[in-house]
């Protein structure tokens, strides 16, 4: 029996999406707020909300006994967290159960197991996944630097906690493992409160594919096909799309029969994405890290498979999961999403709050969002305005559709990344569908209305912007 009312342990665009889908359910929406966003979207849209504290997340979204006391007070049985925040903190997972709520999402344990990476890599080897050539947990920076000979430069210094594109550093020689290492270290403590680090071979022309799989607890896992995510920007990603171009049927199926076995050999519960490293040159993948929660990205396998993953999440939390074996998952088409932010290109891609006052986007497409006119945009949180989804027959007619769509869309007020969205996906990289993680890298964003460079002054312009990150790394 599904649950009377649920609690959106989160904001934006993300609390809005689950909240649609819970009204559609029948099931009553709690929603919490910070001062900042007493008039947000995702407040009216609820059925109740709850003020949690003031702006700061650490003061408000961050506040796992406020946002259980919300639930308790409402009550809400059950909490759902959507992605960032709280989602992958299983002492809060735990803290739900003990206060006698549901935490929507995977057992506190495949939360606390996956969230480590080298925790994630034994799993992975343990399930038969292929690992990246790596180490274990590095005891000081001359183990590191004996184990990267051993290697092979160049390497990528890991924090085992970090995530986001946080906590990671290329490593092209000694001189520079024995730079970072301090750094990285830092960064771990800091951002995630874990300091430990381990290496990885650098993977020179790589592509991030990620398989999204769903489990019932009761040890059936299902793959839902896969996303390529490759298109990334210092480590983040700036376009998605499913399925990925250029893989072969049978690699394609290697990826999807790794993810659910790793999946079923913890008898995952619940939706989760297992991410991997396509090697270009070797046409082999290797395992990355698993995420135990929503994905960001995770509305264009909805598109092609019909799905609504927040639904299964609610249902399976309830015990009431999907039946795998009365289903037939066979994704149709090509699903494309952009993610639009409020944030800067022409200035070092800085975010950039205020009012937004004139917003418009297309009707012939999912938009899952949070703004519009007048919205406020705080500096406090992710400046994620929207994404932007699409899907089409195939992969050239979702590119038509998300080339009109962005086209078609107006946001005034503040800077964001629209115009930067247009020029990616209307170049020739992102045409052919040969990207790599690194080719952003060398992609200039000529701001809109300026005079076209010529490409010999762009090569000679990154070709200094190489020479100058060389020297300051």
């Amino acid at each position: 029996m599904l649950f009377n009312k649920v609690l959106v342990a989160n904001r934006g665009e993300i609390a809005v999406r689950i909240i649609k889908t819970l009204t559609r359910l029948g099931v009553g929406s709690v929603a919490v707020y910070s001062e900042a966003d007493r008039d947000s979207p995702h407040v009216h849209l609820a059925d109740e909300a709850v003020a949690i504290g003031p702006a700061p997340a650490r003061d408000s979204y961050l506040q796992g006994a406020r946002i259980i006391a919300a639930a308790r007070q409402t009550g809400a049985g059950a909490i759902i967290p959507g992605y960032g925040f709280l989602s992958e903190n299983a002492g809060f997972a735990e803290q739900c159960a003990a206060a006698g709520l549901v935490f929507v999402g995977p057992t506190p344990r495949q939360i606390r197991d996956f969230g480590l990476k080298h925790t994630s890599r034994e799993l992975a080897h343990q399930a038969g996944v292929p690992l990246t050539p790596g180490t274990g947990l590095l005891a000081d920076v001359g183990e590191a630097l004996a184990a990267a000979e051993h290697l092979g430069y160049p390497v990528m210094l890991k924090s085992t906690a970090g995530g986001g594109g946080i906590g990671m550093t290329r490593c092209d020689d000694a001189a520079q493992l024995a730079a970072a290492f301090d750094t990285v270290q830092r960064q771990g403590l800091n951002y995630f409160g874990n300091s430990e680090l381990f290496l990885e071979r650098y993977i020179a022309s790589a592509r991030h594919l990620e398989v999204q799989i769903f489990g019932d607890g009761r040890g059936n896992v299902i793959a839902l096909g896969e996303r390529d995510c490759s298109l990334q920007r210092r480590n983040q990603k700036v376009v998605e799309e499913t399925p990925a171009p250029g893989i072969s049927p049978a690699r394609r199926q290697s990826l999807l029969d790794a993810a659910v076995s790793l999946g079923r050999s913890v008898g995952y519960q619940s939706a989760g994405t297992v991410e991997f490293i396509y090697d270009t040159a070797r046409d082999d993948f290797y395992f990355l890290e698993v995420n135990t929660r929503l994905q960001v990205e995770h509305p264009i396998t909805e598109m092609v498979t019909g799905i609504d993953l927040v639904e299964w999440m609610v249902r399976t939390a309830a015990g009431e999961p999907p039946d795998f074996a009365q289903l037939a998952i066979r994704p149709v088409g090509a699903a494309m999403e952009v993610r639009i932010y409020a944030e800067d290109p022409a200035n070092q891609f800085l975010p950039s709050p205020g009012t937004l006052t004139r917003v418009r986007f297309p009707a012939d497409i999912r938009l899952d969002g949070w703004v519009g006119d007048g919205t406020v945009v705080s500096p406090h949180y992710d400046p994620m305005l929207a994404k932007l989804i699409v899907h089409g027959h195939d992969r050239v007619d979702a590119l038509l559709r998300l080339r009109r769509a962005l086209a078609a869309t107006r946001l005034e007020g503040i800077a964001t990344n629209l115009a930067y969205l247009r020029q990616v996906v209307h170049g020739d990289l992102f045409t052919s569908g040969q990207m790599t993680t690194r080719a952003l890298d060398s992609f200039v964003f000529p701001p809109p209305g300026a005079p076209p460079v010529p490409p010999t002054t762009l090569k000679v312009l990154q070709a200094a912007i190489d020479q100058h990150l060389r020297r300051a790394s």
